[in-house]
């Protein structure tokens, strides 16, 4: 009762979640983290972040496509090896995602996948050679071998870049609030972008361009 009244608040409180999807070359990119003995019984959580972006070095945002948190079952030796393990659960989804754009159509690159643990993406790049890790070979060799195939490529960002981030660790609900607006559309933006469209270009050029600029910086206002 009392996790259905806390979900009920939750509901109350917040505003309606929307999602803007911008066109974009569908290519499949993916934010992975991992909070490190997070979870009772010394167990990690694992998040992931896949959205649609373009040819970029470093994938511009889009709407979520998929979002993922779950609790790592094993326990975890080390932060690397908790990080290799949301790596490998992320990556492990991507692989029917990958399969399912190329049958629609959609040439997929190698996968850009983001991390911000160094030691995980220096293991899998082969910057570092791991020693006495015979706990995470599988998954390390896994993705090694993945990554040969040019399914994916890993790339490193710091946390704070990494939208994944959200989903693995217990925030404040002041950090859900703030993070809100780097994945959702804020419903002030929608209304005002919906009252433009009714009014439609004839209206707008009516009212004349000093009167737009008016009207532009006050909904600047008004979202700020």
């Amino acid at each position: 009762m009392t996790r259905c009244k806390q979900f009920l608040d939750y509901a109350a409180s917040q505003e309606e979640a929307v999602l803007t999807y911008r066109a974009s070359d569908m290519v499949l990119a993916v934010h992975s983290d991992a909070s490190y003995l997070s979870e009772s019984k010394a167990r990690s959580r694992a998040g992931g972040h896949m959205f649609m972006g373009g040819h970029e070095e470093v994938p511009i945002n889009n709407g979520a496509v998929l979002n993922i948190s779950q609790v790592i079952k094993a326990v975890m030796s080390s932060a690397a090896e908790a990080e290799i393990g949301a790596l490998f659960i992320n990556s492990k989804l991507e692989v029917p995602v990958r399969t399912t754009l190329e049958e629609l159509g959609n040439k997929q690159p190698p996968t850009p996948v983001q991390t911000d643990n160094s030691t995980a993406h220096g293991v899998l790049t082969r910057k570092i050679t791991p020693k006495a890790t015979k706990a995470m070979d599988m998954r390390f060799h896994w993705l090694r071998c993945r990554k040969a195939q040019r399914q994916f490529c890993f790339y490193w960002r710091p946390g704070t870049l990494n939208l994944a981030d959200c989903w693995t660790k217990h925030h404040p609900a002041a950090h859900h609030r703030s993070f809100r607006r780097e994945v959702l559309t804020s419903r002030k933006y929608l209304d005002a972008t919906n009252s433009f469209s009714k009014r439609g270009i004839t209206g707008m050029r009516q009212l004349g361009i000093p009167r737009i600029n008016n009207v532009v910086r006050r909904m600047r206002s008004q979202l700020e």
